[in-house]
C-alpha cells in the first residue's frame, strides 16, 4: 500500500516542484517504487523529468475527465523505480470545472483514480499547483500527508496559515487521516542572515514538524541555494542524476532518508 504525499504551498517559486521531483527521485534511488503525479497545469515536474508534450499522448487531464485510467497515462523515467503521471496546460480548464458547485465527488476524483495503482508503489508524490484551488483540494483529499516547502526569504511564513487552515478543513470534511508531514526550508543560504532568521522562526513555531538528519533534533534539513539544483530541470534530470554529490542532491537524499525513518 502506497504512502501518498502532496507537496504544497499556495505561493509560487518556493521550491515546490523541485522538492516533488527530487524527493521522488531520491526515494527511487533508495530502492522504493515511486509514482510522481503532476497535477500542476504548468507541468514543470513533467518537463523536469525530461518529457515534453510530444513525448506522451495522454496526461492527468484525461484522468480527471474520466477518459483514461491512471494506469493508461503512466510513463517510465530514466530511473527504473520512478514512474510519472504527466500533466498538461489543459488542467487549467479542469480547475474551473471542479470549482463549480459543492459536489464532493469532484473533490475526490484523484483519490478514486489512485486506488487502481496503490498496491504498485511504495510512495506516490503529488506535485500540486501554486494555489489552494480545486486541484489542490483533490490532492489533499487523496493524500496521507503534506510537505510544505518554505522559501528562506522575506514574507516566507506569509500564507502558511492559509495552507494549514485548508488542511484542517479537508481533514474535517474529506480526509480525516490527512496530516502535515513537515515543513521544508528551501533556497537556504548560510551567508544570508535572512535565511537563518527564517529557519529560526520555523524552529520556534514548528520545531517538531521540521525534518532532521538521523533523528538529531538539532540537525535540521534545509535545501540550499545551489547552481546545480537550479540547472538540472533544464536538462530534464533530477539532481541525483545531474550531480549526485552536489549540496542540493545531498539535501534531498537526506530528506528521503528522514521520510524512510
Amino acid at each position: 500500500m502506497s504512502e501518498i504525499i502532496t507537496i504544497a504551498n499556495q505561493k509560487g517559486g518556493v521550491g515546490k516542484t523541485t522538492t516533488a521531483v527530487n524527493l521522488a527521485a531520491s526515494l527511487a534511488v533508495a530502492e522504493k517504487k515511486v509514482l510522481l503525479v503532476d497535477v500542476d497545469p504548468q507541468a514543470n515536474a513533467t518537463t523536469g523529468l525530461g518529457f515534453n508534450r510530444n513525448n506522451y499522448e495522454y496526461n492527468i487531464y484525461h484522468v480527471f475527465i474520466g477518459r483514461k485510467k491512471l494506469s493508461d497515462i503512466i510513463l517510465k523515467t530514466e530511473l527504473p523505480q520512478l514512474h510519472l503521471a504527466p500533466s498538461n496546460i489543459g488542467l487549467v480548464g479542469i480547475e474551473q470545472e471542479l470549482a463549480k458547485g459543492e459536489n464532493n465527488e469532484k473533490k475526490t476524483i484523484l483519490k478514486n483514480q489512485l486506488q487502481e495503482v496503490l498496491d504498485e508503489y511504495d510512495f506516490i508524490i503529488i506535485d500540486s499547483p501554486p494555489a489552494l484551488g480545486s486541484i489542490t483540494i483533490n490532492a489533499f483529499a487523496a493524500s496521507d500527508s503534506v510537505i510544505i516547502p518554505i522559501q528562506c526569504e522575506f514574507y516566507a511564513l506569509e500564507g502558511v496559515a492559509m495552507v494549514l487552515n485548508t488542511i484542517k478543513i479537508i481533514k474535517k470534511t474529506l480526509n480525516p487521516k490527512l496530516k502535515v508531514r513537515g515543513f521544508l526550508p528551501t533556497m537556504y543560504s548560510s551567508q544570508n542572515n535572512l535565511s537563518k532568521d527564517v529557519v529560526e522562526d520555523l524552529k520556534q513555531n514548528f520545531k517538531k514538524q521540521l525534518f532532521t538528519i538521523n533523528d538529531n533534533e538539532d540537525d535540521f534539513i534545509v535545501i540550499p541555494r545551489n547552481v546545480k539544483l537550479a540547472e538540472s530541470p533544464s536538462f530534464g534530470k533530477p539532481i541525483i542524476l545531474y550531480d549526485i554529490k552536489s549540496p542540493g542532491s545531498l539535501a534531498y537524499q537526506n530528506l528521503a532518508y528522514s521520510i524512510l525513518g
